[in-house]
C-alpha cells in the first residue's frame, strides 16, 4: 500500500521509498490505522479526502481522471494511423 502513495515532499517517490521526515510520520500513521483495523482501501480513501487524487499513484477512473486513462490509447492509435499512411506512401512510391 506504501508504494502507491506518493510522498508530499519528494513528489517523485512513494512514501515507502522516501527518506523525508514527512513520510516516514506518514508511514507510521498507515501503520497505526492498519494496526488499529482499518482496512487500506479505507486508509486510502482518507488520505485522499485530507490531501486530494494526486496523493495516489494509482488514481481511479472517475469523471475527473478518464482523460489521463483514455489519452495513452488515443495517441497510441493516432501513431499507428500515421504509420500506416506513411507505409502506404511508400509501397506506392516503389
Amino acid at each position: 500500500m506504501m508504494e502507491s502513495l506518493r510522498c508530499l515532499v519528494c513528489q517523485g517517490q512513494s512514501i515507502a521509498d522516501s527518506d523525508a521526515e514527512m513520510a516516514m510520520d506518514m508511514r507510521a500513521l498507515v501503520r497505526r490505522r492498519i494496526a488499529a483495523g482499518e482496512e487500506p482501501d479505507e486508509i486510502r480513501n482518507w488520505l485522499v479526502d485530507r490531501y486530494g487524487r494526486w496523493i495516489t499513484y494509482d488514481p481511479p477512473i472517475d469523471s475527473v481522471t478518464w482523460p489521463l486513462w483514455l489519452l495513452p490509447i488515443l495517441l497510441l492509435g493516432i501513431g499507428i494511423w500515421l504509420a500506416r499512411g506513411r507505409f502506404r506512401r511508400r509501397r506506392k512510391e516503389s
